[in-house]
């Protein structure tokens, strides 16, 4: 079979991936004490995921173990101004003991990367279910967010032909990026009209931004993999690769949501 008539081979994997997904999803926003769970779990894993991509072999798993059960402890009994404080204060202290261990620059990178995408970035998809529309918003961003990834690589598997990254990440093409986005925007002004009571000139605004900044996430992570010579920073998630390769869009999305939509829900 050539190459081009093959190219949907892996989407039956990939869908029946996803149902576990939704389901998980569904458990873990279920409940704002399950919410704090599911971000500490993803934020647990995600650290090891770079861990491993960074090749950091020493304290990997209990450093993992650290992150998670700290950042639940913080996130349940900390605001959200004093969680950023002593998730600062946490990340200092976790670099300082790799740092006594003799890790190298490039592990040394990876970790601080690591520490600021699960301790900083992630957790706002907890902010956003205790404080902005509660359990639509969260539903909002998340579906909006790995909606965008699929439009994107569908459209770029039906029309993609010119190259946007080939550098970092082949497989994206321009003209996946731009349905993606057009698709992404109709799909937040359906979601945004049900669950945010918002505008079409929010949604619009909303689909757009998230559409864009969820491709960089993407092509960030695909960034870091290329420098480390991976393919996938994990085998969790069968025809997704591991956690960190699925959450890689919510990376930028989750905290320009959090921060941007209370002035669009204004307009």
């Amino acid at each position: 079979m050539k190459p081009e008539e093959n190219k949907f081979a892996d989407v039956p994997l990939r869908v029946k991936t996803w149902i576990y997904i939704i389901l998980v999803f569904a458990l873990g926003i279920s409940h704002p004490l399950a919410m704090k769970i599911f971000v500490s779990w993803i934020s647990f894993q995600c650290f090891f995921e770079f861990l491993r991509m960074f090749k950091v072999n020493i304290n990997k798993i209990i450093s993992s173990i650290f992150v998670g059960v700290s950042q639940f402890f913080l996130l349940f009994f900390l605001n959200i101004e004093n969680y950023f404080l002593y998730s600062l204060a946490l990340s200092i202290i976790i670099l300082l003991s790799f740092l006594l261990l003799k890790s190298s620059g490039k592990q040394l990178s990876g970790i601080v990367i690591g520490l600021i995408v699960c301790l900083f970035a992630f957790p706002h998809l907890a902010f956003i279910r205790e404080n902005i529309s509660g359990i639509y918003a969260i539903i909002f961003i998340v579906v909006v967010t790995e909606l965008n990834d699929v439009f994107q690589y569908l459209m770029g598997k039906f029309f993609g032909k010119h190259k946007i990254v080939p550098k970092i990440s082949p497989n994206k093409t321009l003209e996946g990026f731009l349905g993606g986005v057009f698709l992404t925007i109709i799909l937040s002004n359906i979601l945004g009209f049900f669950l945010l009571n918002s505008n079409i000139l929010t949604n619009t605004i909303l689909g757009f931004i998230l559409g864009i900044s969820g491709f960089f996430g993407d092509v960030f992570m695909s960034f870091l993999k290329r420098k480390n010579n991976i393919k996938d920073t994990g085998n969790l998630l069968p025809g997704h690769g591991g956690l960190l390769d699925r959450m890689d869009s919510l990376i930028f999305n989750a905290p320009i949501f959090f921060w941007i939509l209370p002035f669009l829900l204004k307009m």
